[in-house]
């Protein structure tokens, strides 16, 4: 294994050689297992983009928000930052993909959907609490309702792509 190869093997040998040191390393895919795997394809491959959209957008807007006026709406920006997290790991997860990955950011959609229906009632219920919005005040009106769909959206995909 250690020794040159000639032209005419080099292709072949070093892919087998890169196979054998994957499936050492338990970096091994399965063709069957590849689209079970794999979650940036398809639908996957939208998701990912507006995941990273609204993480560019909420990383953003409550960096910018937390920095110069924090102390006129700190719930409103935290918020947004903690938004702006949970964009950012569920984009990770969709493109790293596998099984935990997948797990993880059902979970995490899960997660987000229950925090833009709690905010967004909130918003609406008491809107005093909120001196300034939220990516995810009236259920994400001020992003044409993203914030609501997103999480649904990326449940039905991750529960359709599991083994």
């Amino acid at each position: 294994m250690g020794e040159p190869t000639t032209g005419a093997t080099a292709g072949p040998t070093r892919d087998a050689e890169r196979a054998g040191d994957a499936e050492r390393a338990g970096h091994t895919e399965r063709a069957g297992d590849r689209s079970a795997t794999r979650l940036v394809r398809g639908p996957g491959l939208l998701l990912v983009w507006l995941y990273g959209v609204m993480s560019v957008g909420a990383v953003s807007r409550s960096l910018y928000q937390i920095a110069t006026e924090f102390g006129h709406a700190p719930l409103a920006y935290s918020l947004s930052a903690v938004a702006a997290v949970v964009y950012a790991f569920i984009t990770y997860t969709l493109v790293r993909g596998g099984e935990t990955a997948r797990k993880a950011a059902l979970v995490c959609c899960a997660a987000e959907l229950a925090g833009v229906l709690a905010v967004g009632t909130w918003t609406l219920a008491e809107p005093s609490a909120f001196p300034d919005t939220t990516v995810w005040s009236d259920y994400g009106m001020g992003y044409l309702f993203i914030p609501v769909l997103l999480p649904v959206t990326g449940i039905l995909w991750l529960r359709k792509t599991r083994r």
